[in-house]
């Protein structure tokens, strides 16, 4: 799969830490080094990649090729910080930059919802939407990391990663991933600067994973007075643009979409458009127009369904695989581990399927009162080629 690489500016901390590894080699090996600098300059890309290469390993989950994998639409998750927002945005920005106790409140919802899951570890990759900066997304990882502390959960279930990039058009609101899993940091991009798209790797026993998270356009009506189809429809041309740049390259690529796409599994966005469907026959490498797995395809709604609008529920929130993801060569996903997690995220006595959200920060409600998110989180169980 082809991988883009950005050049790393030296920082004094990376110099420093590459000089201690120069004066730990032997005799020999640095008149080598030294040689090589005065020809060429080369002394310090190549400790800084040997450090790079140590920490990739460092960082990975140690012996471990199960992985769980989580969505989530968060709602509205801001930062402590008063950002000067559109209008939209006010409302969100100054409540939780000024009121601590609501803040943390929200978090903790989040942080003890995700924390339910996989055995009280969480999941070990986190895709979440509705994010409002990198900030909030650490935010929330050390709020999970404190958590898994004082359950005294073991330190190799730390969240060491924030993948994000701050969304720069409409709503200040964004996708990120959260990791505990080994990921590429210099593979981290917007596909477009005016979407909700974001797309990431993890990099697990030397395979690659592209995951690639989205937040489509609403159903909500819209300025120019649809219900947002054609918006709909950009998201998903653009996310297929590069699934067809992959799949030209390598036909068996591992890649996994997921997201908020606003829309339900059989609309023309999301099968026509991105080619996701539920025929897993049909879905096999091609290096043109493959088809897509949608593992919430054909689901029951009443089962599977992820938020509550027009008085039923449905599924807008989507995990789709490639081919690649079907066999047992690089990453593969168990299609049959999809769900739907519900687990104390609806109010107590409800007597429908319906979130039980956090709500406006604005009003005054008691915190015992406001739930999680609007939206519930998906899930999937994934698994990478153990080391040869």
């Amino acid at each position: 799969m082809a991988r883009s690489r950005t050049k790393s500016a030296v920082n004094p901390k990376t110099l420093a830490t590459a000089l201690a590894v120069f004066l730990k080699l032997p005799l020999p090996m640095k008149i080598g080094l030294v040689l090589l600098a005065l020809a060429g300059g080369g002394v310090f890309l190549y400790l800084q990649k040997a450090e790079e290469a140590k920490a990739k390993q460092a960082s990975m989950t140690d012996g471990e090729n199960e992985f769980l994998f989580c969505f989530w639409n968060v709602e509205n998750l801001f930062d402590d910080k008063d950002d000067k927002r559109n209008s939209t945005d006010e409302v969100y920005d100054n409540p939780f930059a000024e009121n601590k106790e609501l803040r943390e409140w929200k978090y903790d919802r989040i942080a003890t919802a995700l924390l339910g899951m996989n055995g009280g570890r969480g999941p070990d990759v986190i895709a979440c939407a509705e994010v409002e900066s990198v900030r909030a997304a650490d935010l929330l990882r050390a709020t999970l990391n404190d958590k898994l502390k004082a359950a005294k959960q073991d330190d190799k279930y730390q969240y060491k990663h924030v993948l994000m990039v701050n969304l720069d058009g409409g709503r200040h609101i964004a996708p990120c991933v959260i990791s505990r899993v080994n990921v590429d940091v210099r593979n981290v991009k917007q596909l477009n600067k005016r979407l909700r798209i974001l797309e990431t790797h993890l990099y697990v026993n030397q395979k690659d994973l592209c995951v690639i998270v989205s937040h489509w356009t609403s159903q909500l009506k819209q300025r120019d007075g649809s219900d947002g189809d054609e918006g709909r429809e950009k998201y998903a041309n653009t996310i297929w643009d590069r699934v067809a740049e992959i799949v030209a390259k390598e036909p068996d690529a591992d890649f996994l979409l997921c997201g908020d796409y606003n829309d339900t599994p059989d609309a023309e966005p999301v099968f026509k458009n991105l080619g996701a469907i539920g025929d897993v026959t049909k879905v096999k490498p091609a290096t043109k127009d493959p088809f897509l797995l949608n593992l919430l395809h054909g689901k029951d709604p009443a089962k599977y369904g992820t938020l509550y609008f027009g008085g039923k529920p449905l599924i807008y929130d989507h995990i789709v695989v490639s081919p690649g993801m079907l066999d047992s060569t690089g990453w593969s996903a168990d299609p049959k581990s999809v769900n739907t997690y519900t687990e104390g995220l609806m109010r107590k006595g409800a007597t429908r399927r319906e979130p039980w959200r956090f709500g406006d920060p604005g009003k005054d409600v008691k915190d015992a009162d406001r739930g999680y998110a609007d939206h519930f989180p998906v899930t999937v169980k994934l698994k990478v080629e153990a080391a040869k």
